[in-house]
């Protein structure tokens, strides 16, 4: 296979997901979470176990873009599931 061949061929591989190196925006954080901004805003401040945004850019700004790592959120959310399912049988 020549070098043209296999840059093809690893482009038609499709790239193995991997959620701990996906970034989703707000809009995936609240469909995911349940939460609207301002109490994912609340739960950055006043939770220590919340996922904490990745900056996105250089900027110190206020406003400057974050995102955040979906398999953390994904986390997260199965430590409050399990929460849930533990109150149950207490």
């Amino acid at each position: 296979m020549d070098n043209r061949q296999s840059i093809q061929a690893a482009c038609a591989t499709p790239p193995q997901f991997n959620p701990s190196t996906v970034i989703i925006r707000m809009p995936e954080l609240e469909k995911l979470t349940g939460f609207k901004r301002p109490t994912i805003y609340k739960r950055l401040k006043d939770d220590p176990t919340f996922p904490r945004p990745v900056p996105l850019s250089d900027s110190q700004s206020r406003g400057a873009p974050v995102g955040w790592v979906l398999a953390e959120v994904q986390e997260w959310v199965r430590q409050r599931i399990t929460k849930r399912v533990e109150v149950g049988h207490e």
